[in-house]
């Protein structure tokens, strides 16, 4: 009988990969990191040092202005994309990369004011597209997140 070898897990950091450790995360299409469902500060720090290009460092700096305005904001990693929510009260917030731009959905943003530009099909759903060379006004999200996390939140049903 055959033993099979045992694989590596595929959540290592880009600087594992290139320091010889293995391939980092699987990009996919899009460049949306492939991170396994999971809860916690670890996974979604995974996630975002995964980001290719000039995403990871604005992930980062998204994560940082969330943390500084909800402390204690639960986070995971679900349908490869960071979560951000409120225990018990669910998701306010979700991160998710694309070829050019990152999309942060406010699962409640058509109850914010202003709400953020972009619809969705959902009518409770409003988007902010951040592309690479977006002027980024932090105060403005930081007031969204702030709404958004008073809001009843997304249970993810």
């Amino acid at each position: 009988m055959a033993t099979r070898k045992a694989s590596k897990p595929r959540t290592k950091s880009r600087a594992a990969g290139a320091a010889g450790g293995g391939a980092g995360p699987k990009l996919l299409s899009g460049g949306n990191p492939q991170i396994a469902k999971a809860d916690g500060d670890a996974p979604v720090r995974a996630y975002i040092e995964a980001m290719p290009g000039w995403k990871s460092g604005l992930g980062r700096r998204l994560d940082k202005l969330i943390e500084r305005t909800m402390p204690g904001v639960r986070k995971a990693v679900r349908w490869n994309s960071p979560f951000y929510g409120v225990e018990g009260r669910g998701w306010f917030l979700g991160l998710h990369c694309f070829a050019k731009y990152i999309k942060v959905a406010f699962f409640r943003g058509a109850s914010l004011r202003p709400p953020p530009p972009g619809a969705s099909k959902d009518p409770n759903v409003r988007y902010l597209d951040i592309h690479e060379n977006d002027p980024f006004d932090e105060r403005q999200v930081a007031d969204w997140i702030r709404q958004a996390a008073a809001l009843p939140g997304w249970d993810g049903r």
